[in-house]
């Protein structure tokens, strides 16, 4: 009975106790099957000579840094420098690590770790999981629950509020990345054509210098050809007479050496031979005989450059191809633009897409500035500045200064909130632009009468790009500037 008794109260023994007890023994399992050095389950155990276990490779890494082999718990020296393996503790931690990774029984994570009954409650005041046992216990005296599925309702609603920012940053995210692979993509298509059109630029240049050479060695020869010819003929001539001069010499003074009654009778003879040799007038140097060394290397580089005007050019403002609206069409030069097919390119801070606009490459804060612009027969266009600052801003430009031309009327705009309409009925072909940064005024007119359109007038504060916008698919054209070179001073003035 006394056995049958025990057994019975060892039966009675609640759930809990014996959950509880598994959780300290697997517990304390852990603690001794773990290494004193790395803290985590013995890999390859080795055991010293004073009974404590360790890592193979933990220890030895311990005595790298120590000058004696000594235990690291309880510093006992160590009387083998390759401890043996304690096989019987790596067995133990192979069978402890398969445990733990088996899966937990099904349904067990539903149940209370304290009185193995089903977890149906949520407490708000611990914020976790009970069940009606741990509800009516003393360590939930007056707290406030929830019914297990609408606790879990409110706090994945809760979770997932809180995750929405997250999602949404992570998309901006993807967003950037993608642009920035695109960015990386067109740099290289960008910097192959910039390269193509270097070389082309570079290949005239090479072709017209060749040709130049050419033409100027062509030239040195001809001059060397025709006085080495003339020179040949000079020489030829004189030779010719020194011979027949040193033959008549020559003859006369062999008379002188005769004999008196032999002279006598050849006398006349060789006064006629002397007399009939006529006196030439003395040789002359040839004049201008050599080289003009001079006419072929005098101002050589500048006399080329100067024929260069012929295939150079001058445009006082370049369009910025990375500040172009998607839909615009720039030429090869970078002075032409046009309205066409919307273009698949990287998005960037400079890029205009308000309008369909484009900027020149060069600000202007200072000085004076003029560029012209042929509008042709658009029958609308912008033309203007705008300030740097703004550049970035998608929604709007405050600072932009232009005037419009639309279907007949001209207007100012020089506030992005306030148009002028102008007393301008004329169509004129080509604008001139003029900015006085100093006096700050931006002035349009007729560049091929010089009959003045508008002035705007302010203090400008930022640093002002060339503004354009093109509606249409006519091109719109910055005019080239011609090149003035001073053969007083040598120099070039643009």
């Amino acid at each position: 009975w006394n056995k049958r008794q025990r057994q019975s109260s060892v039966l009675s023994v609640p759930a809990v106790f014996l959950s509880s007890h598994k959780e300290k023994m697997d517990s304390r399992s852990e603690e001794d099957l773990s290494c004193p050095i790395c803290q985590d389950i013995f890999k390859d155990p080795v055991v010293l000579s004073c009974s404590h276990s360790f890592c193979k490779d933990c220890v030895k890494k311990w005595w790298e840094r120590k000058p004696i082999l000594m235990c690291p718990v309880c510093k006992r020296r160590s009387s083998k420098t390759d401890p043996p393996r304690n096989l019987a503790l790596k067995n133990l931690c192979e069978t402890f690590l398969q445990h733990r990774a088996q899966p937990a029984p099904s349904g067990s994570e539903d149940l209370c770790s304290l009185h193995s009954e089903k977890l149906r409650l949520f407490c708000l005041d611990h914020q976790q999981p009970v069940c009606l046992i741990c509800r009516d216990s003393k360590t939930h005296n007056n707290h406030r629950f929830r019914p297990i599925d609408e606790a879990a309702q409110d706090h994945r609603e809760e979770i997932l509020k809180s995750l929405k920012p997250l999602q949404e940053k992570l998309k901006l995210f993807e967003q950037v990345k993608g642009n920035c692979d695109q960015t990386a993509g067109h740099i290289k298509v960008q910097a192959r054509h910039t390269e193509k059109q270097i070389k082309e630029q570079f290949q005239k240049l090479h072709q017209f210098l060749q040709e130049e050479e050419e033409a100027r060695i062509t030239a040195l020869r001809e001059e060397e050809e025709q006085k080495s010819q003339m020179m040949k003929d000079k020489i030829k001539a004189l030779s010719r007479e020194i011979t027949a001069l040193s033959d008549t010499i020559r003859a006369t003074e062999e008379e002188l050496k005769a004999e008196d009654v032999s002279f006598l009778q050849n006398y006349r003879a060789a006064v006629r031979r002397v007399q009939q040799r006529p006196l030439l007038d003395d040789p002359q140097l040839v004049s201008g005989a050599l080289i003009d060394v001079a006419k072929h290397l005098g101002n050589l580089t500048f006399n080329i450059w100067n024929k260069m005007k012929a295939l150079v050019s001058y445009t006082p403002v370049i369009l910025d191809p990375n500040t172009a609206h998607p839909k615009l069409i720039l030429s090869e030069d970078l002075t032409t633009v046009k309205n066409g097919e919307k273009q698949n390119l990287p998005e960037n801070p400079e890029r205009l897409y308000l309008f369909p606009s484009v900027l020149g490459s060069e600000g202007f804060d200072s000085g004076t500035h003029s560029w012209d612009v042929e509008v042709g027969d658009m029958s609308v266009w912008a033309l203007g500045v705008l300030g740097h600052s703004v550049v970035s801003s998608p929604g709007r430009l405050p600072g932009l200064f232009r005037i419009v031309y639309c279907d007949g009327e001209y207007t100012a705009d020089s506030n992005s909130n306030s148009n002028t309409v102008l007393p301008v009925k004329k169509k004129f072909q080509r604008i001139r632009v003029h900015l006085d940064c100093g006096k700050g005024k931006l002035s349009f007119s007729d560049a091929e009468s010089n009959t003045p359109i508008h002035t705007i007038t302010h203090t400008f504060t930022k640093k002002l790009f060339p503004y354009f916008n093109v509606i249409n698919t006519h091109p719109l054209k910055i005019l080239k500037s011609p090149v003035v070179v001073s053969q007083t001073h040598c120099t070039a003035f643009y």
